[in-house]
């Protein structure tokens, strides 16, 4: 490659690590947090009071911030956020979920109870306090059982994003929700093919990428698929019932901290309408950010807004 051409290219991809306004990704703003000025430990594993083993990753110092990834993904889901807000001062912590990337691929125990149970057991581990818990997708599911399970004390605030609570399946009390046969079809593309479905999810809706215009990263696709194959079949079969078929309402109704909530209005796999302003007003100290035109998978195709925002909500 010629010099010229060289430069030409980093200069392309400077561009392209910016999210549509222009913001890099990844910028440093170093913030401390006296309290939280111990190492923090290697990327390890912990083990649960049932004998599961719960990986996860572990970097940096300061306030921490826990991520809990979207089904049938990984703590690798998170290394964008983990990479922009370790570079702002932060100890950034994700794990995987039982039966998901490395944790044991458990038989059982693939319900909202465990998830939340499995993620105290961390919190206790490292002994967190002030912590920020952020969770996309069925992870927003799982920070709001824990918060409500669990208590706040070791809490701080809390970001849930393209989540799935209140509730998302249909029923009498939800009649907005999406039919249970759309979840049972789910479970049936689990257990027939889950390589081809973990293909074309994120080639299509999970992103935005069946719209016109759009521009399909084929990294993105790819990593989408190797964390989805990385899990156990039966966790993400036995999962799409715990994260379509849990009713938070009353999980939300007892948070006390602040909470933001953020969500694309073109969510094609957790309707905006049946969750985010659902959510927002069972809340009792929320914040509702609406995002026009984002898909479901935003912290990722939109990594510089949703950073942003994250972080502006920490600070405030």
């Amino acid at each position: 490659m010629r010099p010229a051409e060289a430069k030409a290219y980093l200069v392309r991809q400077a561009q392209v690590c910016c999210g549509r306004e222009g913001r890099p990704i990844l910028t440093s703003d170093k913030a401390t947090h006296p309290d939280q000025e111990r190492p923090a430990r290697p990327t390890t594993t912990i083990t649960t009071r049932d004998g599961t083993q719960i990986y996860y990753k572990d970097w940096g110092k300061g306030q921490p911030i826990v991520f809990s990834h979207g089904w049938p993904l990984s703590a690798d889901d998170w290394d964008t956020q983990m990479q922009f807000f370790l570079q702002h001062g932060y100890r950034v912590i994700a794990h995987d979920r039982r039966g998901h990337g490395r944790s044991s691929q458990t038989a059982g125990g693939h319900d909202m109870d465990h998830y939340a149970d499995d993620l105290a057991a961390l919190v206790e581990a490292l002994e967190l306090r002030e912590a920020v818990h952020v969770g996309h997708s069925t992870g927003g599911g799982e920070v709001v059982h824990y918060l409500a399970r669990h208590g706040e004390r070791r809490v701080a605030k809390a970001a849930i994003i393209s989540a799935v609570p209140p509730l998302m399946v249909k029923t009498a009390a939800n009649p907005g929700g999406l039919p249970k046969e759309v979840f049972d079809a789910l479970q049936a593309q689990v257990a027939a093919n889950r390589a081809q479905f973990y293909y074309e999810l994120p080639a299509g809706p999970f992103y935005g990428y069946n719209r016109p215009g759009a521009k399909p990263s084929q990294g993105v696709i790819w990593n989408w698929w190797r964390q989805g194959m990385m899990g156990g079949a039966k966790a993400h079969y036995d999962g799409i019932v715990a994260f379509s078929q849990t009713d938070f309402t009353e999980d939300l109704k007892k948070i006390t901290v602040p909470v933001l909530v953020m969500h694309g209005d073109d969510d094609q796999i957790v309707p905006y309408a049946d969750s985010a302003p659902l959510s927002a007003k069972l809340l009792r100290n929320s914040t509702l950010k609406t995002y026009k035109g984002f898909p479901h998978g935003m912290p990722t195709t939109e990594a510089a807004t949703i950073n942003a925002d994250l972080l502006a909500f920490l600070k405030a």
